[in-house]
C-alpha cells in the first residue's frame, strides 16, 4: 500500500441530481437575495473565462499553498455532479491546476472547479468550456508534496464549504447553499424572480408612457 500524507474523509452525503437541477435556472444574485445575502464568496474569486456557470455538489480539498498533490488525489473521489472546491490559501505564487487537471475533472463528471488561489492555461480551459473560478492566473506550476485533506470543511473566500453543500457560480460570483437551506434558497429565489418580473413590467409601462408623450 502506497503511503500518502493526504487525509480523506470516509464518506459524505451528496444532493440528488434532481435537487441540483432545481438550481440550474437561478442566478447567484437571486439566490443571494433569497438567502438574506449570506454565504456569498468574496469577489476576489471570479470566472477565468466569460460565461462560466457551475451548479454542483462540493467536493472539498484543502491543500498547502502552491501544492496540488491533494487535488490530484481528489480525482479518485469525483462523482458526476461534483464541483471541486479547493482551498489553496489564496496563494498567488503558483497555479494549483491547469488544462490537464481541468480535462480530467470534466472526464470524471465534475461540473467545474473553484480555487481559492491561482490557476493557469486559461485559453485552453476556455476552449474546453470547462468552468473554472479562481483568484487569478500565473504560469508558475505547483509542487506535489502535500500534505492535504479531502472531504472536510474548507474556507472559500470567507465562506465555510462542507462536502455535499450545493455550490452555484456564474458571472457575478459564487454562493454556497448548505443542505439545510435548500428549500429556503429555492423559495427565496423564486420570490425574487417574481418580484423582478413585476419591476421589469413597470419599466415597460413607464417606457411606453414616456414614448406616448413625445
Amino acid at each position: 500500500m502506497t503511503e500518502t500524507n493526504i487525509a480523506i474523509a470516509p464518506t459524505w452525503e451528496r444532493p440528488s441530481a434532481e435537487t441540483l437541477a432545481r438550481f440550474a435556472a437561478h442566478s447567484t444574485a437571486n439566490l443571494g437575495d433569497g438567502l438574506e445575502r449570506l454565504d456569498i464568496v468574496d469577489a476576489g474569486i471570479a470566472p477565468i473565462w466569460p460565461g462560466s456557470r457551475i451548479v454542483g455538489s462540493a467536493l472539498t480539498v484543502l491543500t498547502t499553498a502552491g501544492d496540488n498533490k491533494a487535488v490530484i488525489e481528489a480525482l479518485d473521489h469525483i462523482q458526476p455532479g461534483d464541483v471541486v472546491i479547493i482551498n489553496a490559501g489564496g496563494y498567488d505564487g503558483r497555479a494549483i491546476l491547469g488544462d490537464n487537471l481541468a480535462q480530467r475533472f470534466d472526464l470524471f463528471g465534475a461540473t467545474g472547479a473553484i480555487v481559492d488561489g491561482c490557476v493557469r492555461d486559461r485559453d485552453i480551459i476556455e476552449s474546453l468550456r470547462f468552468p473554472v473560478f479562481a483568484r487569478g492566473l500565473t504560469p508558475a506550476g505547483p509542487y506535489k508534496n502535500g500534505p492535504g485533506r479531502i472531504g472536510v470543511p474548507v474556507a472559500l473566500g470567507g465562506v465555510v464549504v462542507s462536502p455535499g453543500d450545493i455550490v452555484v457560480a456564474d458571472s457575478d460570483g459564487v454562493i454556497v447553499i448548505p443542505p439545510s437551506r435548500v428549500e429556503a434558497a429555492l423559495a427565496g429565489a423564486d420570490a425574487i424572480v417574481a418580484l423582478e418580473a413585476e419591476k421589469d413590467a413597470e419599466v415597460v409601462e413607464l417606457r411606453a408612457a414616456r414614448e406616448a408623450q413625445r
